[in-house]
């Protein structure tokens, strides 16, 4: 038994409602658009937002703060905390490499800040793009290093 080996009810399909076919169908002439008006012409539609014609909403509130433009903004910083520094189990040298496979970052390519969240409880060595001060203060505390890498991962 499937379900397509159904038959269906009788009255539960209905055929297309075929409009503007001739007179004899019952929805010829006018195709059920009424006479005249914006609605019974060929591509009426009111576009998304139109309120009667009146000032819309969007254009009545008030306009706040400003957006910077795509070009000349930096891209943002992917941020670390000393605190996750814990679980990464590496030996050697902490790179944004070694940061994406362990998880901590997310994209490839992109560049990382360290912040000084929780408590270090290793020494380690960790090349990042910018730190805080009080990161590098608690790894220097620890014993580890701090290596700033340039500023555009990419080059990195």
């Amino acid at each position: 038994m499937n379900v397509t080996d159904i038959p269906a009810v009788r009255g539960a399909r209905h055929r297309r409602k075929r409009v503007g076919r001739g007179v004899g169908s019952g929805h010829g002439k006018t195709a059920t658009r009424g006479t005249k008006g914006q609605r019974s012409r060929t591509g009426s539609r009111k576009r998304p937002g139109f309120e009667g014609g009146h000032t819309p909403l969007i254009r009545r509130i008030p306009k706040r703060g400003f957006k910077q433009k795509a070009t000349g903004r930096p891209e943002p910083f992917e941020i670390v905390n000393i605190g996750s520094l814990n679980d990464v189990s590496t030996t050697g040298k902490i790179t944004p490499e070694v940061l994406l496979e362990v998880g901590l970052v997310r994209r490839d390519g992109i560049r990382i800040k360290l912040l000084g969240d929780g408590e270090l409880k290793k020494r380690v060595t960790i090349a990042v793009h910018a730190a805080s001060a009080s990161a590098k203060q608690k790894i220097e505390q620890a014993g580890g290093t701090v290596e700033l890498l340039s500023s555009s991962p990419k080059a990195s």
